[in-house]
């Protein structure tokens, strides 16, 4: 019989796709499923007659392939990963290569590729990006590990992800042990800032600016001819032109309460472990949280007066959709400004050499945030790679000035009418204190010191000189110059 070029753990959605990714591409695939009923049903169903072989213990996937072995998870990110690492490892040899293809927090990851290795083997923790479509047709994907490992499913992750115009893969070595699913996660942060925004736009026309979906629709049709094109601005486009078996909207019949799986939640924490201003993702995930709220939003509603005010008579709706376009490419571009802000945070922290060019690349097709608007960023890393954030390159620092004003008129007016836009805001407001010169922090640092003794630098002393000042009279010379809180 013959031998496997890549074996497959987990026949849920997102696997399933994938071995038909393979196979489609000329890969010979063997598949496992702990519900082992599931393998049945593959390999009688949608796999029959294709290079697809069922397996029904993990001893026999590992003796269908060829070597070095190369074995692919699509399982529940956590524990359920370690589970199947221990039970793999006895039974593969030097130099084969375990990959975990869920959404994985990059801790474990770190983790999981310094065992991997310690016992002679080799770990890819790869973010997978596209959802069911973009797994069957071509995801983005983004490795990393044991850089030893690359080379050997180089082949097979470069064959199946998504290409651009030019034919360049959407896939690329990240970096070492944990850089691939870091830079997965940060997508998914981006992923959550963009639909937010997305939804913040929805929510302005309609109950603002009083637009039906079939109009809605219209607009998104338009902002995905130009600067906005992109997947989510698309999906949109159709997802309000849907209509359930009444004829109404679909989107209208659905509940208002939004659910997360924890990727947007790391990327905040991320933020706040490297101390980087991540504010419109966490605003993000917070909106979140506050849709589940359901219940209490519902009350307060009726206890504090949940009315939006209506756009005044007579105002220009066309120019207030132009404005709005504007806005939601703005603050797009503060997005991915904190994302690779953080990326570059943390590569000095972990010491990996992400080529953020080539991220923006990996990212131009097959992943839930691709867009047009990717090409600019790659432009800007090609040709500044130490660029410190994206909003001091020269064509963002053009376009995003040229967009402040009708930014600002979209955020005044939501807060005018009482139209929640935490991103929007979070995004103008980073804007505002990043080109700040002088921010309040030095009475921050006066409150400090006042109650605490943290010491504060001064404007005519060097940097790295800290001073105390006995506030009160009674306070002694006494500085705590080690705490930092």
């Amino acid at each position: 019989m013959k031998q496997a070029d890549i074996g497959l753990i987990g026949l849920a959605v997102m696997g399933e796709n994938l071995v038909m990714n393979m196979e489609r591409h000329g890969f010979t695939v063997a598949v496992f499923n702990r519900s082992t009923e599931k393998v049945t049903n593959f390999v009688e169903g949608r796999a029959k007659g294709k290079n697809i072989i069922g397996t029904y213990s993990l001893e026999e996937l590992v003796a269908s392939l060829s070597k070095p072995r190369k074995v692919m998870m699509m399982v529940k990110a956590g524990q359920p990963v370690d589970d199947f690492i221990e039970k793999l490892l006895p039974l593969l040899d030097k130099g084969d290569v375990i990959i975990d293809g869920g959404n994985s927090h990059y801790p474990d990851t770190m983790r999981r590729t310094a065992y991997v290795e310690s016992h002679g083997m080799l770990y890819i923790g790869t973010g997978v990006s596209g959802g069911e479509e973009g797994a069957l047709n071509g995801p983005s994907m983004m490795p990393g590990g044991s850089a030893a490992a690359w080379e050997i499913v180089k082949p097979i992750l470069q064959a199946i992800c998504a290409k651009v115009e030019d034919g360049s893969p959407c896939c690329d070595w990240v970096g070492e042990n944990g850089a691939g699913h870091f830079v997965k996660m940060v997508h998914n942060g981006i992923e959550y800032g963009d639909m937010q925004l997305i939804c913040e736009a929805y929510q302005f026309m309609r109950d603002y600016l009083g637009m039906s979906d079939d109009e809605m629709h219209d607009v998104f049709t338009e902002w995905n001819k130009g600067e906005l094109d992109s997947y989510l601005i698309e999906i949109t486009r159709d997802i309000l032109a849907y209509k359930d078996t009444d004829g109404a909207p679909i989107v209208e019949k659905i509940l208002d309460t939004a659910g997360q799986k924890g990727t947007g939640k790391w990327t905040a924490i991320a933020a706040l472990d490297e101390g980087v201003p991540l504010t419109l993702i966490g605003e993000a995930v917070f909106s979140r949280c506050l849709s589940a709220m359901k219940e209490e939003r519902v009350t307060a509603s009726k206890e504090l007066g949940g009315e939006i005010k209506k756009a005044p008579e007579g105002i220009d709706r066309a120019k207030m959709i132009e404005n709005l376009r504007q806005a939601l490419l703005a603050s797009k571009i503060i997005s991915y400004a904190q994302g690779y802000t953080l990326m570059r945070s943390a590569a000095k922290n972990y010491g990996w050499k992400l080529n953020y060019g080539g991220i923006a690349l990996m990212w131009r097709g097959g992943c839930i945030i691709r867009s047009v608007f990717l090409g600019k960023i790659k432009e800007a890393y090609d040709k500044n790679p130490e660029l410190s954030n994206l909003l001091l390159d020269p064509y963002f620092n053009e376009k995003i000035k040229s967009l402040v004003p009708a930014w600002r008129e979209v955020v005044a007016s939501a807060v005018t009418a009482g139209v929640p836009t935490p991103a929007f805001a979070a995004a103008l407001t980073y804007f505002d204190g990043y080109r700040c010169e002088r921010l309040p922090a030095n009475l921050l640092q006066a409150q400090r010191d006042y109650f605490g003794a943290h010491t504060y630098e001064r404007v005519d002393a060097p940097r790295g000189e800290f001073f105390h000042t006995n506030w009160t009279g009674h306070g002694g010379d006494t500085a705590a110059s080690v705490y930092k809180a």
